[in-house]
């Protein structure tokens, strides 16, 4: 009996070993990706540096308070002064939004313009249940605002990829927040 926790240490450790492996795999798609993080990088930062017609940023640089290194870009569609009294929703929230996503070459791989399962278009998530940089774009917005926000591929989908994202894509996405179902309002 006395040999089964050594035994059972030893699996873990064996397990842990194999899981953590020696990252040679993460070494390798950040070498095969190069050029595409680059052009993505390169992308992105000539976005940031874009200025409207009379000189001031045209996308607004969002660092959230929970981590200082992390940040999208947004640029707001809408007058926010008419939104700015609508309600907000927190980090936990579940949102209604009408949104669409793009490559930063303008090639689609998402959107919620096909779903009527809570209505017209809308899609219905959790935000703690969405990338990062959702997370970051939609707590800045009412209700009733139209957004277009660039994720860099940290607060997106890093080195993982799906059948049309590559490892390290910044991606585009246009956002309406629509509705905050099951907002809980505190009472003062």
């Amino acid at each position: 009996m006395k040999k089964f926790p050594i035994i059972l240490s030893l699996c873990v450790m064996c397990a842990c070993f194999v899981a953590c492996g020696t990252g040679d795999d993460d070494s390798d798609t950040w070498d095969d990706y190069k050029e595409w993080r680059e052009t993505n990088e390169a992308w992105l930062n000539e976005q940031a540096a874009r200025t409207n017609a009379d000189g001031t940023p045209y996308y607004e640089r969002v660092v959230p308070s929970w981590n200082q290194s992390a940040y999208v870009l947004m640029h707001w569609f809408n007058n926010r002064a008419l939104t700015a009294e609508n309600l907000k929703p927190y980090s936990t929230s579940t949102v209604d939004v009408k949104y669409y996503g793009q490559l930063y070459n303008d090639e689609p791989f998402d959107s919620s313009y096909a779903q009527t399962a809570y209505g017209d278009s809308i899609y219905r998530t959790q935000l703690t249940k969405v990338i990062t940089g959702w997370m970051i774009a939609v707590t800045q917005m009412h209700v009733g605002d139209s957004v277009e926000v660039l994720i860099p591929y940290q607060q997106g989908y890093n080195a993982g990829s799906t059948s049309i994202i590559k490892p390290y894509s910044a991606l585009k996405f246009g956002v309406k927040l629509v509705d905050i179902p099951y907002l809980e309002i505190p009472q003062p």
